[in-house]
């Protein structure tokens, strides 16, 4: 016979747990000591065990104590149901994930207005996905719906896409000084780097998304993260003035001897 205090340094289980179970019949010992405290056999141990297994497994508490004393007990039954709960689970933790990776990259590029970022996110995630498909499958045909898949995502973790969210909350910084400011015309410049590193050959497939970009009913309807109207046409007077320099720059090049 084990005291109780052994078991629960033995187990690493509270003692008050190891009371509660004998309160509710999960785990009842039959002896106690003479000061009151509770006794447990090796086979009480290995019911305990049993418990704490299925218990990590997701069961609930009333679940196991049927489990464990009904002989007839469809294990089979009960196992794969909780595969299923799991599994499910398992679904909704990812799209949480997916939702907090969103939002964190949200409050990136909107700075210290989290709120802004928190309704940005309540809206796009109230959107029906179905139409969005369906919108996006209608405006592109194969082959821009495979390079779709190398865009960045606001929910993504991958380097490429943290550098994008990067790069625009840094535009949303240095607006003040304009289109055609050092800082300005620097971020800009990575952004077309990166731009020919995923899209080199593919120009008509960037300014058709460019231009479905600075529609805010299409970009609401293919789910992009919602980015201010003054923001895109600040982006598009800088991509603007970029192009306009290096061909003047790329000229100048050829002219010379």
């Amino acid at each position: 016979m084990i005291p109780i205090q052994q078991v629960a340094k033995q187990i690493g289980i509270s003692v008050r747990t190891l009371r509660y179970y004998d309160q509710i019949g999960l785990l009842p010992t039959m002896a106690k000591t003479e000061g009151g405290h509770r006794l447990y056999t090796e086979e009480d141990l290995k019911k305990l065990q049993q418990i704490l297994f299925l218990k990590e497994m997701g069961f609930r508490l009333d679940d196991i104590k049927q489990m464990l004393q009904k002989q007839d007990w469809n294990w089979a039954s009960s196992l794969k149901s909780q595969l299923a709960y799991v599994q499910k689970e398992q679904e909704r933790l990812r799209s949480m994930e997916l939702s907090l990776r969103e939002l964190i990259s949200g409050v990136a590029v909107d700075g210290a207005e989290n709120v802004v970022a928190l309704q940005k996110l309540i809206r796009l995630s109230g959107q029906d996905k179905a139409k969005q498909i369906a919108f996006k499958s209608a405006l592109l045909n194969d082959k821009e719906l495979d390079l779709w898949q190398r865009l960045p995502h606001m929910n993504a973790a991958d380097p490429h896409s943290m550098e994008w969210i990067a790069l625009l909350a840094q535009v949303k910084q240095v607006m003040v000084e304009g289109t055609s400011s050092p800082k300005v015309q620097s971020i800009i410049r990575r952004m077309c780097e990166k731009m020919d590193e995923q899209f080199g050959d593919e120009p008509e497939f960037l300014d058709k998304l460019w231009e479905l970009r600075k529609s805010p009913a299409s970009s609401e309807q293919l789910g992009f993260y919602p980015i201010e109207q003054n923001v895109i046409a600040f982006l598009d007077e800088a991509f603007a003035f970029y192009d306009a320099n290096t061909t003047a720059v790329q000229r100048k090049g050829e002219a010379a001897p």
